[in-house]
Formats: structure tokens, sequence, C-alpha cells
């Protein structure tokens, strides 16, 4: 087994910023989605669960978990239905991730390399896992997944910290200046600190 594939999740209500279409808000004069997007320029497919704005400049594989609004695991479920079988690894990335780089991707995907676990994510300087900033063992993902949807009685409203019961996770640090690489825009506070970083 070979390959990357890389599953965006771009569906969130964005409650805390009026229900704006995040991914499209521009950082430096890019949308974080087109940043996330160039930061696993490699990765077949690229696959964006939630609305695919018509103008991004790059060629994705578009979806939505059914039915919408069910929450990061349930789409999680429906960006992997369009990772075809045999891809060894899968990246699993929030849309509003700004400072996303290939750099940092890369650190993850050696990470998986060289440890026997089923995916790597960054942890915070508070200790919290970036579950939303990881690479993962795509068929290790895919049974999570399912075993989680067996649990439920099915995906809707589930949470990635459920979805991380089933498996087993590397934790990396981030040692390098500037903004870490899983830094979120929840708010538009955050969007302005994004904004002054990226200046």
């Amino acid at each position: 087994m070979g390959g990357f594939a890389a599953v965006v999740l771009a569906g969130g209500a964005a409650r805390r910023m009026g229900g704006a279409d995040k991914p499209t808000l521009p950082v430096a004069g890019q949308s974080m989605l087109t940043r996330v997007l160039a930061a696993v320029h490699d990765a077949e497919p690229r696959v964006v669960v939630g609305r695919v704005p018509p103008d991004l400049p790059v060629e994705v594989h578009g979806t939505s978990e059914q039915p919408p609004g069910g929450g990061p695991v349930a789409a999680t479920s429906a960006g992997l239905k369009l990772v075809p079988e045999g891809v060894a690894l899968t990246a699993l990335l929030a849309a509003d991730l700004p400072f996303l780089t290939g750099e940092a991707i890369d650190v993850l995907r050696l990470t998986m390399e060289s440890a026997p676990m089923q995916g790597a994510v960054y942890r915070d300087s508070e200790g919290r896992r970036q579950m939303l900033c990881g690479v993962w063992r795509t068929q290790a993902l895919r049974d999570a997944v399912d075993r989680l949807a067996d649990e439920r009685g099915g995906l809707h409203g589930a949470s990635v910290r459920e979805l991380m019961e089933y498996l087993r996770v590397a934790e990396v640090s981030w040692r390098r200046p500037g903004p870490p690489p899983w830094f979120d825009c929840d708010t538009d506070d955050d969007l302005r600190t994004a904004e002054e970083w990226a200046s």
C-alpha cells in the first residue's frame, strides 16, 4: 500500500462568526481553504467535505455528509468514501488552518512512517491533541469510523473525541518559530490575530 490523500472538513456552521462561510474567509489575501489545500498539494485525491467554492484555484473532489450538519465524524466518513482503497495515509484537516504548511504535514507523515501508531496529530503547548490537524493510516481511520457508527447506531452528532477512543495516536510537538500549524479561526478575534501574524 502507498499513496497519500487528504480529507478537509469545510462544513461547520461557524456560529461564533455569525454563520460566515468560514473556509472562504481570507488571511493575507488567500482563503483559509486554499491555504490548507496548498499544504497537501501532493495528496491524491484532495477531498473537501462541505461547500466547495466555485472559484477555488485547485481541483478537488467535493462531497457532504447526509444529512448535512451531522458533525465532523459524519463528515469524515463522507470524505473517506472518496479515498480509494489502497491509499495508505490520509490527512484529516479542518478547513480553517491558515498557517498549515507542507512542512508541518511532512512532519506528521514522517512520524507515521516511523511509529507503530494509527495516526499522528500535533499536541499544543497546553497538552491538547489537535485532532483535525493529523495524518492517519487510512484503513485504521475507516475501521474506527465504522466501529463508532455501529456502537452509536449512526454518526450524526458524533464528536472527534469519541472517534479517537478507537485509535492509537502519536502526539507530535511543533518547535518551529511563528504561528503553530494547528491555529484555527473560530472567532472574529482569531481571524484578526491570524491577519496580524500573517502581515
